[in-house]
C-alpha cells in the first residue's frame, strides 16, 4: 500500500472531487468491472491505480495498456497474447496482458478506440473468464478485474453504433465521472502549490516561497482545457524559469508556443486546405486602413464544393477557420481576437466552447 501513496497525486479538497475519492473507496473492494469518464489530464490513470491499491488485489500484479497507442492486430496480440506460428515472428507463445495481469488488475486506457473484434473479445472476458489467444483454438481462463478510462461519451457512441452497447452494459456496473479542473477551484492553488514544491525540490532549490497574487489570478481564471496535466507542465515551467527561489513566483507562462516569432501553420478542414499567410499592403488597399488591419493575416481558401452541400457544416466550418486564424493572429489571446473579429469578450468565449478552440487560448497575456 505504500508503493501507491508515496505516487498519490489525488489531491484536493472540493466537494466534487472529495465525492470521487468516497465513491472510488465503496467500489474498490469489490471484484467488478469500473469505467472511468473524464477529461483528459483529469487523473484517470491515478484513479484506476487508487482502485486497485484499495482492493484485495493490491499484492497482485496492475497492468496498463493505453488502447489508442496500437493498432488493432498488435492490440489484440498485447492484451490476449498468440501461439506459436500465429503469424509472421510469432516464433514462440507469448502471454498477453490478461494473463500476466491474472488475480490482479488490468487498466485499459482509451477505450473508445478499440475495434468491434477487440470489444467483442473483451466482452468474452468479462463475461466468462476467458479468451483464445491469437492463432489458438483452446480457451484460456484468467481471474482480472478490469478498469477502463475514457474521455469519450460512451453511451451516444453505442447509439451511434460505434461501440458495443452490450459492453457498455457490462463495464457499467459504476461509473466514476471526474470533475474538470475548473470546476474545482478550490483545487488549484493546492495542487499548484504541490507541484510547485516538488520542482522545487527537483531543481534542488532551498526553497519555494509561493506565487504572487498576479500569479494567483492568473492560475484561477484560467480554464485549464488540459486540466491538471496541464497545470502541473505549467507550474513546473513557472518555478524553472524563475530566478531567485527567495522570491515568490511571478511570471506564468499559459502557452509555452506563444512568441511574435511563431510561424503561421496551415489548417486542413474536411473540404479544403486553409493556408495562413500575411496579407501584403498593395496598392488596391484602401490607404485609411488601420495598422492591425494591414499587418493582419488573411485566410485563402480553396473551396472544393459538389452540390448538394451541407450549408450549417460550410457555414461551421467557415467560422471556425477564422476563429483559429484570428487566435492564432492575436497570439492566443481572446481578448485581442474578440477585438479582430469585432465580437464582445463573451461572444467570442460562446463560440471558442461551441467548437471545442479553448485548449490553447489564454485570457489575456499580462501574466
Amino acid at each position: 500500500m505504500s508503493r501507491f501513496r508515496q505516487q498519490d497525486n489525488l489531491l484536493g479538497q472540493s466537494n466534487s472531487f472529495l465525492e470521487v475519492l468516497e465513491q472510488i473507496s465503496q467500489i474498490a473492494p469489490l471484484n467488478k468491472p469500473v469505467l472511468i469518464i473524464g477529461e483528459r489530464g483529469t487523473g484517470k490513470e491515478l484513479v484506476a491505480a487508487r482502485l486497485h491499491y484499495l482492493s484485495k488485489r493490491w499484492e497482485q500484479n496492475y497492468l496498463k495498456l493505453n488502447c489508442a497507442a496500437l493498432n488493432e492486430s498488435l492490440l489484440e496480440s498485447e492484451l490476449f497474447g498468440y501461439e506459436a506460428g500465429a503469424f509472421t515472428g510469432a516464433q514462440k507463445r507469448r502471454e498477453g496482458r490478461f494473463e500476466v495481469a491474472h488475480n490482479g488488475t488490468l487498466f485499459l486506457d482509451e477505450l473508445a478506440n478499440t475495434s468491434g473484434l477487440i470489444q467483442e473479445k473483451l466482452l468474452r472476458v468479462i463475461e466468462y473468464g476467458e479468451f483464445e489467444r491469437v492463432g489458438g483454438s483452446r480457451s484460456v481462463k484468467v481471474d482480472v478485474r478490469l478498469v477502463a478510462a475514457t474521455n469519450e461519451d460512451l453511451p451516444s457512441l453505442a447509439a451511434s453504433g460505434e461501440f458495443r452497447p452490450d459492453l457498455l452494459d457490462r463495464l457499467a456496473f459504476d461509473v466514476i465521472t471526474l470533475p474538470p479542473l475548473r470546476e474545482r477551484q478550490e483545487d488549484i492553488m493546492m495542487l499548484a502549490e504541490h507541484f510547485a514544491i516538488n520542482m522545487a525540490r527537483e531543481l534542488e532549490m532551498e526553497l519555494f516561497s509561493g506565487f504572487t497574487e498576479k500569479a494567483k489570478r492568473t492560475l484561477l481564471d484560467y480554464d485549464w482545457p488540459g486540466n491538471i496535466r496541464e497545470l502541473k507542465n505549467v507550474v513546473e515551467r513557472a518555478v524553472y524559469r524563475s530566478n531567485n527561489p527567495h522570491l515568490p513566483v511571478h511570471h506564468i507562462v499559459l502557452d509555452p508556443f506563444e512568441s511574435v516569432f511563431r510561424p503561421k501553420g496551415r489548417i486542413k478542414t474536411q473540404d479544403r486546405i486553409t493556408t495562413v499567410v500575411p496579407t501584403a499592403v498593395t496598392d488596391a488597399e484602401p490607404m485609411n486602413e488601420s495598422k492591425d488591419t494591414q499587418s493582419a493575416s488573411v485566410i485563402v481558401t480553396a473551396p472544393q464544393h459538389q452540390f448538394p452541400v451541407d450549408l450549417k457544416t460550410l457555414s461551421q466550418e467557415f467560422e471556425i477557420d477564422l476563429i483559429t486564424q484570428a487566435l492564432a493572429d492575436s497570439q492566443y489571446n481572446q481578448k485581442k481576437t474578440a477585438e479582430k473579429l469585432s465580437l464582445t469578450y463573451h461572444q467570442l468565449r460562446g463560440y471558442l466552447k461551441k467548437y471545442n478552440l479553448l485548449d490553447g487560448a489564454s485570457e489575456d497575456v499580462d501574466n
